[in-house]
């Protein structure tokens, strides 16, 4: 999921999952395709219970595993020490206003991944918020570039390839904690503007691949309509079966009778 600088990998216990069958409309005691259907063309994925209960709860994102989640919060830290070190401490708004777009950053992507469990369309837009958020920390990074006079790394620039290669195989802060007391306000803004641009390539593909997986599984009211056709389902296969087994039953006590009487 990363990329260059120019635009160029999350569970519940207890759940395992089943997949679906094909042909579901999405409506309530009806199988089978409907070209005038508002729902999906397939039954959504559901996951289970130990006791074999379908779950309508999508499979739960731990949001520290993903990349993009890491380094905005190497950004978020980055950008704390910057605004320390390099903007005054009063009267500028920009610093809070960087900070707290790193801090959204982060704590939308957390959210997020949190509410996505029952709502699709909440997980989309807080991610989408995110993602704002992120492109407005890049603007400040390049308006103080700007401002001062420094070179943003980019192309051909010697230092842009080292650069972009470090970023783009570490993720976590452990690994930029160490080199952040060496770098100066250049390098500082270089190196979070290389992480925007990844965060942002990483979290496009990211939602589109939510939305993908909306689009063919539907959300919470799909899900809901599913486990409870499916549970359904189920309660009637289990009455069937105590049926034939009563049945059986009185068979064998009515030849049991039989060749007692015989």
């Amino acid at each position: 999921m990363d990329t260059s600088n120019t635009n160029r990998k999350p569970g519940t216990s207890g759940l395992s999952q089943n997949t679906g069958n094909p042909g579901y409309s999405g409506q309530s005691g009806h199988s089978g395709q409907s070209s005038h259907s508002a729902y999906p063309a397939k039954r959504p994925v559901l996951r289970h219970y130990a006791d074999g209960t379908p779950s309508v709860l999508r499979k739960a994102v731990v949001y520290t595993e993903l990349r993009f989640y890491q380094r905005s919060d190497v950004l978020y830290q980055l950008t704390q020490i910057f605004c320390r070190r390099y903007l005054p401490p009063y009267g500028d708004r920009t610093v809070d206003q960087m900070i707290q777009a790193a801090r959204s950053t982060k704590q939308n992507i957390v959210e997020g991944s949190s509410d996505g469990q029952t709502s699709t369309e909440v997980e989309l837009k807080l991610l989408g918020i995110a993602r704002g958020s992120n492109r407005e920390l890049q603007e400040d990074y390049l308006d103080y570039l700007k401002r001062k006079g420094l070179s943003e790394w980019f192309g051909t620039n010697p230092r842009f390839d080292r650069l972009h290669d470090f970023c783009k195989f570490h993720s976590k802060y452990a690994d930029y904690e160490p080199l952040l007391a060496k770098m100066n306000d250049e390098e500082l803004a270089n190196m979070a503007i290389c992480l925007c641009h990844q965060v942002d390539s990483a979290m496009a593909k990211y939602i589109e691949q939510k939305d993908r997986d909306f689009t063919e599984n539907g959300g919470i009211r799909e899900r809901m309509t599913a486990a409870r056709l499916e549970q359904r389902t189920t309660q009637k296969e289990i009455i069937q079966r105590q049926a034939q087994e009563i049945q059986t039953l009185r068979e064998e006590v009515e030849r049991l009778r039989t060749v007692s009487i015989n």
